[in-house]
């Protein structure tokens, strides 16, 4: 136990200390949280830069938006076209804008926009839109149509989401519940990629350092003291506490500094906005409401449940994998070509994972769903990733046992590989040879 303790500490060390690792632990959660929330800090507090153009309109139907707080400010100008496009920049005007006499329904109409320097693709899509409805509202007006009426016709339908459930009693009663699909989904991307990225680093990282040591021969020092199943658990064991310690860093950063993100936001004033109250002066951009929504949202998420099942989960699959791994590693021979498909062999199944997460998350209720989150060379990936749509009890308690079941089994199944490939050398390792050495006798 001494001896194993020694190789844990020595693997786990050995890594934590470099510098990658550090950088890494460090710098992914600050991107994540950068990513998500800076746009909208960058909406508040730099505010929505305006640009104010003069208007030349010929068609004569086109009107002022209502709201003014959009990308351009519209000013209809009577000034020949010519005359405002000398004197714009001295009338503190950004550009100038010619709306050409309406030919009958407008289709395919051009405008132009003049000024020196070019628009953003999002201001050039907000002046047609607002162009495009103003001549529609002249349509609608010439042909007979009350527009309020065309309105009326499709209505605002919200739906809103009713959980049910039991009480103590035993009746059936309805609980408002708060859809996330959108923040649901988010969780189930990022866990399962998270998991599968994890897996894929450490497994290879564990596959490579038993390469070097048995091309190198070190492993024949090393086996002289300590057995080879001993060995192979160390350095399993070290790995995973170095992937758990990345985990759990990226998972407390990502909280801190989510939580000190939001206290930047404006959530009183978006709280009382949803809830009816008085609209204030300077209301907060559009993505400040929703990244406070989200938030708001991702706070709700049962974290307490998710959490240490997700971590349950990524160890399991770590302890198949890395097993999976170290075996192939033990099996490959010097010419690493031919040992390539032993690789593919225990990649295969993480990479279907990813593949069909897509399909699982859009239909977290489907059967391909429901087994893929319980065979357990998929599970580690695919539960994780249903975790937020609330999947039955159940189905997470079977995938759990089954899982740890499967991780003992292929940690057994890959020492009994180990102990032989590890000390084989000149054979080509292959699926066939490796099932013989599973039989091989102490």
């Amino acid at each position: 136990m001494n001896k194993l303790w020694l190789i844990i500490q020595r693997e786990y060390l050995t890594r934590v200390k470099k510098k990658s690792f550090i950088l890494l632990t460090l710098l992914s959660p600050l991107i994540f949280v950068a990513l998500f929330i800076v746009p909208a800090l960058l909406a508040i507090y730099t505010g929505k830069e305006q640009k104010f153009v003069a208007v030349k309109d010929d068609s004569g139907v086109f009107a002022l938006p209502k709201d003014t707080s959009g990308r351009v400010v519209f000013d209809v100008k009577n000034e020949s076209l010519e005359a405002l496009k000398s004197s714009y920049k001295q009338q503190r005007y950004d550009g100038v804008l010619y709306i050409p006499a309406l030919a009958g329904t407008g289709q395919g109409m051009n405008i132009q926009y003049f000024s020196e320097g070019q628009l953003s693709l999002g201001t050039k899509s907000y002046i047609e839109n607002r162009v495009a409805e103003s001549i529609e509202a002249n349509n609608i007006k010439t042909f007979g149509y009350d527009q309020e009426r065309l309105k009326s016709l499709r209505p605002d339908v919200q739906l809103s989401q009713k959980e049910l459930a039991f009480n103590e009693t035993g009746q059936l009663v309805e609980m408002d519940k708060k859809n996330s699909a959108g923040i649901a989904t988010a969780i189930g991307y990022i866990s399962g990629f998270i998991i599968y990225i994890v897996l894929l680093i450490y497994g290879t990282m564990i596959m490579r350092s038993v390469m070097e040591e048995k091309t190198t021969r070190i492993v024949e020092v090393i086996i002289s003291s300590v057995k080879p199943f001993q060995l192979m658990m160390g350095k399993i064991i070290g790995v995973s506490a170095v992937g758990l310690t990345q985990m759990l860093a990226w998972i407390t950063l990502t909280i801190a500094l989510m939580t000190l993100a939001g206290s930047f936001l404006p959530m009183e004033q978006v709280a009382a906005a949803q809830q009816g109250a008085s609209p204030f002066q300077q209301a907060p951009p559009e993505q400040a409401y929703a990244v406070a929504e989200n938030l708001a949202l991702l706070k709700s998420q049962n974290w307490a449940f998710i959490l240490p099942v997700f971590l349950f989960y990524f160890i399991g699959g770590y302890f198949i994998y890395s097993s999976l791994f170290a075996a192939v590693g033990s099996a490959m021979g010097d010419d690493l070509g031919e040992s390539q498909p032993l690789t593919f062999v225990a990649m295969a199944p993480i990479i279907i994972a990813i593949i069909v997460i897509t399909p699982v998350i859009e239909n977290p209720t489907s059967s391909l769903a429901v087994w893929m989150s319980i065979i357990p060379l998929f599970s580690p990936v695919i539960m994780p990733a249903r975790l937020a749509f609330e999947p039955p009890i159940w189905q997470i308690l079977l995938s759990m046992v089954i899982l740890a079941a499967s991780a003992f089994f292929f940690v057994w199944l890959a020492g009994r590989i180990y102990r032989v490939g590890i000390l084989m050398y000149g054979k080509k390792g292959s699926v066939k040879e490796l099932g013989k050495w599973l039989f091989y006798r102490d």
